[in-house]
């Protein structure tokens, strides 16, 4: 971690884009999977729904990644490409947003309780994506 530029201005920059568009999928399976069960009568604890939230905003985030990716290669290169993204950011995300409903909100969705999580599923893994995209050049999109 020490050999990388910590104050490129454009590795920010396009860092903060390839972050914001990870965020946009996975919160529209984790937002629409605890309002789904807000909204039905289960007995499956928070922390159950939490975690199908956290596996449904990677599905989301994988399956937008690789219609974004249609317009430029294949399919199946456009799917093997949004599944070679990085895990560890996708999920340090999720799991960031979940935690912060869950101590902010108990594990509800509420109007207020939303720009807390987009803004900590933002920030969690936005310095690794940097360091991803600096050390190897890869980013998402």
């Amino acid at each position: 971690m020490t050999d990388i530029e910590w104050s490129c201005f454009k590795t920010w920059k396009e860092s903060a884009y390839n972050t914001l568009w990870c965020l946009i999928g996975c919160s529209i399976g984790d937002f629409g999977t605890i309002s789904y069960f807000q909204s039905i009568d289960h007995s499956l604890s928070i922390y159950v729904v939490m975690l199908i939230a956290i596996f449904n905003g990677l599905v989301t985030s994988v399956l937008l990644e690789t219609f974004i990716l249609l317009k430029s290669m294949t399919f199946n290169n456009a799917l093997k490409t949004a599944l070679g993204m990085s895990f560890i950011s996708m999920v340090a995300m999720e799991t960031s947003m979940n935690l912060t409903d869950l101590i902010l909100a108990g594990g509800v969705i509420t109007w207020w309780v939303i720009p807390v999580m987009l803004a900590a599923g933002f920030v969690t893994p936005w310095p690794y994506n940097y360091w991803r995209l600096k050390k190897y050049g890869m980013a998402c999109h």
